[in-house]
């Protein structure tokens, strides 16, 4: 099999999946399991594949048209200017997610003491800490296998000053372990237990822990309200993203937590995405 050939064939498996990215995933699972890239691929059609390679990326292929996301089959994804080592047990990092960052990169007063709760790959605290250098950031994580991957990417980064720690969002005792706090994030879950099982097939494979937001969607947003903001210094700075249809409740509990300025800001869709608000002096 030569390499146009196995990469049609890897797109063609896709496609007749209903893969609406059947190009960029067939050539993202090309790098990864021939080592040659899209352009390599037209400018050298004719390069012989070994037959083990194909095979692997065909079952990848198979793999991806039956649901698996693409970031699990890689290994890793990009998020801001970093590369995240991924996998099942981990939320995939998402492109909206980089608003929470910035918006607290822009915020935050210099040599902040923040936590990132519900780190999972660790993509919002060590995205903050590349913006951001001046910035102690701890990521806490409660899951094990997420755990794994956080370890694995903060080590990846010796230069960030950043601590992955286990970390369990509705313990009162974990939150007085982490103590004050001028800066405070969190991308938790967040969709509502009666959707869980309408989300796309790939998100579905996706750790059902880190999806799970209670009945509501809002049961980390309580637990952080109640137990994580009364940590925040005077005039400490707290950002979480959230669902579309979140922003208003999110921002009462924000402001019942006793933060002024409370905001809800749009993603690059314009959809409610972040809120933030300043603990009151």
């Amino acid at each position: 099999m030569t390499a146009k050939e196995a990469y049609i064939a890897a797109k063609r498996r896709l496609s007749d999946a209903g893969n609406d990215a059947a190009a960029f995933d067939a050539a993202a699972l090309c790098e990864k399991f021939l080592g040659m890239t899209r352009a390599d691929v037209l400018l050298h059609p004719d390069c012989p594949v070994e037959a083990g390679q194909a095979a692997a990326l065909l079952s990848a292929a198979d793999l991806r048209a039956n649901g698996e996301p693409l970031q699990y089959l890689l290994g890793h994804w990009p998020f801001l200017d970093l590369d995240l080592k991924v996998g099942r047990g981990v939320l995939c990092p998402r492109e909206e997610t980089e608003l929470l960052v910035r918006t607290a990169a822009a915020r935050l007063p210099r040599n902040a003491r923040v936590l990132d709760l519900c780190a999972g790959t660790g993509a919002v605290g060590l995205g903050l800490c590349s913006l951001r250098p001046d910035v102690r950031v701890l990521c806490g994580e409660k899951e094990e296998a997420a755990l794994s991957y956080l370890f694995k990417n903060c080590e990846a980064y010796p230069d960030f000053q950043v601590t992955p720690l286990k970390l369990d969002a509705f313990l009162k005792s974990d939150a007085q372990r982490v103590g004050a706090l001028d800066g405070f994030l969190s991308n938790p879950p967040y969709i509502e237990r009666a959707e869980l099982s309408h989300l796309q097939a790939e998100v579905r494979r996706e750790p059902r822990a880190a999806l799970d937001g209670g009945e509501d969607g809002l049961a980390f947003y309580r637990a952080i309200a109640s137990i994580w903001l009364p940590h925040l210094l005077p005039g400490g700075f707290a950002a979480v993203e959230i669902g579309e249809s979140q922003g208003a409740a999110v921002r009462a509990l924000f402001s019942e937590a006793g933060l002024q300025k409370v905001e809800i800001l749009p993603d690059f869709s314009n959809l409610p995405r972040v809120v933030c608000g300043v603990k009151s002096e």
